[in-house]
């Protein structure tokens, strides 16, 4: 009938049914499917397309600003780069992505029930709609369960611990990205020490730096005063390395000692080595440090024992541990890098390709997109049908001499390395080849520090130079060090800087009412790229 009736119809009749009709069988899709499916599309989105969703309509808003899907866009891009978009935003803490990241996934996954226990308070809530609390009666257990609740519970009285949003920490994260991309920072300096800085570490809240003059400065970042001083070594420290418990210092005249940097006592000394100690780095219950006299020392606080790793011919600048592979880094002035296995103390690989001595190693795994689901059922392909072998398989494979031993892990699939010949290369770990080399510098390049976005390293020439983890060009270039750039530390939002001027600065590259309090420098903008250098040769 009613191709009948349209048949009759002539063309302006024709024309008014059909704009009739488009309004008509428009239908809004993310409303009439299921919460988790909608989510399932808006994961597809990139950022700009998702705000542009938030302002179709209310329904899409609240779709497009759920924590499900911003949660999802996090993870794509912090601490990684994104294969579509090329943006990758610093690193959140990984503590928080792991407590949220099976909440996220089950309320995907249901979210009327999640919404259900959070409206009706069953997370540690008493029937009254009240954190229970044993102090306030004395009846027993079976009659306070037996009471029943006398008027509706008040909606005021549930307490849900207050959450951020995920849209709000990729906002914030995109915002720190941003600055270090046109350089906007804000500029501390910490002035105290009588002789150069030449290593340093921080965390959130305080900085440590040792220096020639054979102290060691614990600074409160917050107001930038010195919080203590650490006095014990004969002669310029080195190294250090704290963590919430201990700091370990590494000395010219031949000692480590470790310290309780929230007092200031010494509460070790270890003697071992004949020559100063240039470098260490610890991880779990293993200390390692490298000297002049050529070793490497491996120290096991489990069970109080030491030895060394010979093999170097010059002094040992940097040492780096990985405790999922057992595997030390270690560089030297004998021009080379070396790879030792902690299980047979012997030295695997040898790095050959720098001119210069070798100041700086860091081993580093690169955050890879998450695996197809199809990798599930590797498992049942027939050996003749997969992939050609791993060059560690051999790693992947072996079985811990132990019990209390955890499997092997394959070393870190790229290194990262500074020398005196003004380069800093790029190293495939499996195959022993140089892959790239950063040429900017005009001198040599005593520190380094990477993370999995960007490069940052300090010369002989007073310089810093950022570049891009990835592709390895130079995206700024720092100065401001009246002596060479010896000491380098990086994380999310901040970068610190310690020289031979015995100042140490830090760059904050948070909005400017996120900086720490206290700071009076105003925000400033570093060079960009063009300044100096930044040419890239790659040797693939």
């Amino acid at each position: 009938m009613l191709r009948g009736i349209l048949t009759q119809c002539c063309f302006p009749q024709l024309s008014l049914i059909a704009a009739a009709l488009r309004d008509l069988i428009r239908i809004d899709f993310l409303s009439a499917f299921p919460p988790e499916i909608s989510f399932k599309i808006l994961c597809y989105l990139d950022t700009a397309s998702l705000c542009k969703a938030a302002q179709v309509s209310h329904r899409w808003r609240m779709l497009a600003d759920d924590d499900v899907v911003w949660h999802k866009m996090c993870e794509q891009h912090i601490d990684r780069k994104c294969d579509k978009c090329g943006w990758g935003l610093p690193l959140l803490e990984r503590k928080r992505l792991r407590m949220t990241k099976r909440q996220m996934e089950r309320r995907a996954k249901e979210p009327k029930i999640f919404t259900t226990e959070i409206t009706t308070g069953t997370n540690n809530l008493n029937i009254h709609g009240k954190r229970p609390n044993d102090n306030d009666s004395t009846e027993p257990d079976f009659q306070k369960t037996a009471v029943t609740p006398q008027k509706r519970p008040c909606q005021r009285a549930i307490e849900v611990p207050p959450t951020r949003p995920w849209k709000d920490v990729y906002s914030e994260r995109f915002k720190v990205e941003s600055n270090w991309r046109r350089g906007r920072c804000t500029k501390k300096v910490f002035k105290g020490h009588t002789d150069g800085i030449m290593c340093l570490q921080f965390d959130d809240a305080i900085l440590a730096t040792g220096s020639y003059d054979s102290t060691i400065k614990i600074w409160n970042i917050e107001t930038g005063e010195e919080i203590r001083t650490l006095v014990g070594h004969d002669s310029g420290v080195r190294a250090l390395m704290f963590d919430e418990r201990k700091l370990i210092s590494g000395s010219l005249d031949h000692t480590l000692k470790i310290w309780n940097w929230r007092t200031g006592e010494c509460l070790s000394t270890l003697p071992g080595h004949t020559g100063g100690v240039i470098c260490l780095h610890f991880n779990d219950n293993l200390l390692a440090s490298g000297s002049v006299d050529t070793t490497i020392k491996i120290w096991n606080f489990a069970d109080k024992s030491c030895y060394a790793l010979k093999g170097h011919t010059d002094w040992v600048n940097s040492v780096r541990i990985d405790s999922d592979s057992r595997m030390v880094f270690s560089a030297s002035d004998d021009q080379t890098v070396r790879m030792w296995d902690l299980d047979t103390r012997a030295c695997v690989r040898v790095f050959e390709g720098h001119v210069g001595h070798v100041q700086q190693v860091i081993p580093m795994q690169l955050p890879s997109p998450k695996p197809p689901r199809e990798e599930t059922a590797q498992s049942t392909i027939p050996p003749s049908h997969q992939h050609p072998q791993h060059p560690w398989q051999e790693y992947r494979d072996a079985k811990p001499p132990g019990p209390k031993i955890r499997p092997r892990a394959p070393p870190p699939e790229k290194m990262i390395t500074a020398a005196l010949d003004n380069t800093v290369k790029f190293w495939d770990v499996a195959t022993g080849k140089c892959t790239k080399t950063l040429f900017g510098h005009v001198e040599g390049v005593w520190a380094l520090a990477a993370d999995s976005l960007r490069v940052i390293s300090g010369s002989q020439d007073r310089m810093l130079k950022v570049w891009d983890v990835r592709t390895g060009r130079c995206q700024r270039t720092i100065t401001g060090h009246q002596g060479p750039v010896t000491c380098v530390g990086l994380s999310d939002s901040n970068m610190v800087t310690g020289s031979e001027d015995g100042e140490a600065r830090m760059y904050c590259f948070k909005s400017e009412g996120d900086c720490v309090h206290g700071w009076t420098t105003p925000p400033d903008c570093i060079g960009n790229s063009n300044d100096v250098g930044g040419s890239i040769s790659s040797e693939e």
